[in-house]
């Protein structure tokens, strides 16, 4: 029995209407929660202004927030600027076709271009170290194909789990209409992703052959005419990438080509925003001038 000296218990629906005022108190003292991609970067740019993200995250972050809008079409490389393999070619024609571009995996099409049979990994060619008379078709990996409207982050994922490194793209009539790789991916997420050639942070130039070379965008012009005894004019750029784009009129695009000296320099890698890579084919009817040794 009750001690009806003691106070009348709380009401239950009075405890409940007082914890949903209490809720509704607070609610208006937290920030709102983003509703959309759009709040999500605004959050993203404060915490930015604020210096609780660095530059490197915010960016990062904001590449990840971004591939999922974007398209297989945003970024692929065209079918004019793909390099190929024609599978009816012996190992020793295509090998010089491989060391010169320096791709670690190439598309390999038989008798037309638009009628890719497969993928070549270059490292399986170590075969045929021990095996120079190896046929090329047994080494051919199956293609993956993909259509061009194939969102970024979903690209992403299959390549994950799948663990192919590229893609065919076909248009909506099932014709070629290019390639993608993880890394071009990746790159739209955390920037450029330095390849095989960047293994030497300070050396920006590498040759390939006799008469070749693959040099970086970002090699100083002083340094590419000591190297190769040319006269670039280096008083309006710095690099040699700042000095394409000017000649050409244009932000530099892969497949791009330029006669200067007795040299053929073509654009091999590039993103929206800048030339990456360049071939350097010497002429050898021309003679290659010394390198200038003067301070």
């Amino acid at each position: 029995m009750s001690d009806p000296s003691s106070p009348d218990p709380e009401p239950r629906s009075a405890k409940s209407n007082s914890k949903s005022l209490f809720k509704r108190l607070t609610s208006f003292m937290r920030p709102s929660e983003p509703a959309d991609r759009e709040d999500i970067k605004a959050v993203l740019e404060a915490a930015y202004d604020r210096q609780v993200l660095d530059g490197e995250a915010y960016a990062m972050i904001s590449g990840a927030l971004d591939v999922a809008d974007q398209t297989v079409a945003d970024i692929m490389v065209p079918r004019s600027k793909m390099d190929m393999l024609d599978i009816s070619k012996p190992l020793s024609e295509i090998l010089p076709e491989i060391i010169e571009t320096g791709h670690s995996r190439f598309p390999v099409y038989e008798d037309d271009r638009d009628n890719i049979v497969g993928i070549l990994l270059s490292k399986d060619l170590l075969l045929s170290v021990s095996n120079p008379s190896i046929a090329l078709r047994p080494l051919v990996r199956p293609a993956v194909f993909i259509p061009e409207t194939k969102r970024l982050n979903v690209l992403l994922h299959e390549f994950r789990i799948s663990r192919n490194h590229l893609a065919i793209v076909v248009d909506e009539h099932g014709g070629i209409s290019g390639l993608v790789s993880m890394e071009d991916v990746l790159e739209q997420i955390v920037g450029d992703i330095e390849d095989e050639y960047d293994e030497d942070a300070e050396k920006t130039i590498f040759q390939t052959g006799t008469n070749s070379w693959r040099a970086m965008g970002i090699t100083e012009i002083d340094i590419f005419n000591e190297h190769f005894g040319t006269n670039l004019p280096h008083d309006d750029y710095d690099t040699l990438g700042g000095w394409l784009a000017a000649e050409l009129g244009r932000i530099p695009r892969r497949g791009d080509s330029i006669n200067h000296e007795g040299m053929n320099i073509t654009v091999v890698g590039a993103d929206t925003r800048r030339a990456l890579w360049l071939h350097i084919q010497h002429n050898a009817s021309t003679p290659l001038a010394p390198p200038n040794t003067d301070d």
